[in-house]
């Protein structure tokens, strides 16, 4: 059956691979991006772009009535909008660190507690957050970053538990490096050390991420929820 589908952050990298998968199997897939314009290829695969910027309130409302509008009410949920602003503590501004809390970690509240009332009126939904590693190691210069990545597992957890009883999960999926425009930017010595902390030696796909996205959606993960699913190549074990 195909299910309406909301990607936040979906017109590029992480998103985009995961919007793309999801409609592959056949679901109505609806994506939000904050600026700019949505890839031409969205409309050819039949993904519905929504601009929204999920630090405001009023917008995500106004999205999710479009949303609502084209494809009905979201059943499954991925929150996968994040920001990065990368400076060591004693740069960083109260400005770096409030706004990349406000869209990793705030704005993920708010569209998974706008998602929930459809889901809890028919006691099913699926809910995936988009971590990483980070919020699992901590990363020098990323304070900011690590601390609402890490919030999204304890944010996660405390609606596996609330939300559980009316058939709804909440997981969380823990990238590593992955083979995006911004890790293409670095340089060859800083793409060789982060490859040498990765066990399996390589950067991952945005495909390998979507994959384990899609897994957690299905039916077939229907018991598992409160869930840290970590795809970084050994990166993070142990943690």
């Amino acid at each position: 059956m195909s299910r309406s589908v909301l990607v936040t952050g979906g017109n590029r990298g992480i998103g985009l691979a995961i919007a793309r998968s999801l409609a592959g199997a056949g679901d109505q897939v609806a994506v939000t991006y904050r600026s700019g314009e949505p890839p031409a290829e969205l409309a050819g695969l039949g993904i519905l772009a929504v601009k929204c910027d999920i630090t405001d309130p009023e917008q995500v409302e106004r999205a999710y009535k479009e949303i609502e509008e084209a494809h009905g009410p979201v059943q499954v949920l991925v929150a996968n909008a994040g920001v990065t602003r990368d400076q060591l503590l004693l740069r960083m501004s109260e400005e770096d660190f409030t706004s990349v809390v406000d869209t990793n970690l705030t704005g993920t509240f708010r569209v998974v507690k706008r998602a929930s009332r459809g889901m809890l009126r028919s006691r099913t939904g699926r809910i995936v957050l988009i971590s990483s590693v980070v919020g699992l190691l901590g990363s020098a210069g990323q304070a900011n970053y690590a601390a609402s990545k890490a919030g999204l597992v304890g944010f996660a957890r405390s609606i596996a538990r609330e939300l559980g009883s009316r058939g709804i999960t909440c997981n969380v999926v823990a990238p590593g490096f992955v083979d995006t425009d911004m890790t293409r930017a670095l340089s060859d010595e800083q793409r060789d050390a982060i490859m040498g902390q990765v066990p399996l030696g390589r950067y991952a796909d945005a495909g390998e991420i979507a994959s384990a996205v899609r897994f957690l959606a299905s039916d077939e993960a229907a018991y598992i929820t409160g869930a840290v699913i970590p795809v970084d190549g050994g990166l993070g074990m142990g943690h």
